[in-house]
């Protein structure tokens, strides 16, 4: 039986990229090229051009003959996330959240360093800091942020601290590494991230991971409000349980294995 003739608009070194790509796995974080040669069927020398090219992108970082992504990949990722409707799954939750809080409710993805905002439901309350769909903050200061860090692969979390720049942004801004580290295992422990007006001043913020259908963190949900308003006690007692039970109803809807 003949094999189809393939699209002739087909390109095949757009296909062989890919695949180059997909051959990193969690089984498979770090590849020499005779590796990649081999995983994707390739020759040696047709591996090494796919991952210089990539290389010189910024999709692939290497060191000592050591291949790997770079977290450059999550533009991808956002992108879908940006064209598979999550805020249209999410809207009606979120507006339940605002409503139940009494505060902004919003969804925001990891790219590169930053946490870029997908959906949002604000209140009519006032902060210095004027979010909307597109904003982008530095996940490191950020509640979301360490959600999303706290469940990064050990190889990505150490890249995105080798290409991160913390700065002070408030007097109460973490700016150490090892601290953050501590911080982002329990977060990674309990499930959920608060901040203290780490990012502007008089401004609390909790937030939840969301799951796909793999159990893949691939966003996260938070309320935010101000400290007057939402003493340290009130987040953990109020707004912990709220978004938790968002970020589950979300990530059933996406067909997350087990989300209550």
């Amino acid at each position: 039986m003949s094999t189809p003739p393939r699209n002739t608009e087909f390109v095949q070194s757009v296909s062989r990229a890919f695949a180059v790509m997909r051959s990193f796995d969690r089984e498979h974080p770090t590849q020499t090229i005779s590796e990649v040669a081999e995983r994707t069927g390739l020759t040696r020398a047709a591996a090494r051009r796919f991952l210089l090219t990539l290389q010189e992108l910024g999709y692939i970082h290497s060191t000592d003959g050591l291949f790997r992504l770079s977290l450059r990949v999550l533009d991808l990722g956002y992108t879908v996330l940006s064209t598979i409707g999550l805020s249209d799954i999410a809207q009606s939750i979120m507006e339940d959240v605002a409503a139940k809080l009494h505060e902004s409710c919003s969804i925001s993805v990891l790219d590169g360093t930053d946490i870029v905002y997908v959906a949002r439901v604000p209140t009519k309350r006032i902060m210095t800091v004027n979010l909307a769909v597109g904003s982008r903050l530095p996940a490191y200061a950020t509640s979301m942020g360490r959600v999303l860090l706290a469940h990064l692969a050990p190889k990505a979390l150490d890249e995105f601290f080798e290409r991160t720049q913390m700065v002070r942004l408030t007097e109460r801004t973490v700016c150490d590494e090892r601290t953050l580290r501590q911080i982002l295992l329990q977060v990674r422990q309990r499930g959920w991230a608060l901040v203290d007006q780490e990012v502007e001043e008089g401004v609390r913020s909790v937030a939840a991971p969301i799951r796909d259908r793999t159990g893949r963190v691939i966003a996260a949900i938070n309320a935010s409000a101000h400290a007057t308003r939402a003493p340290v006690r009130k987040l953990r007692e109020s707004f912990v349980p709220v978004l938790l039970d968002a970020a589950s109803r979300i990530s059933r809807s996406l067909g997350a294995p087990g989300a209550l």
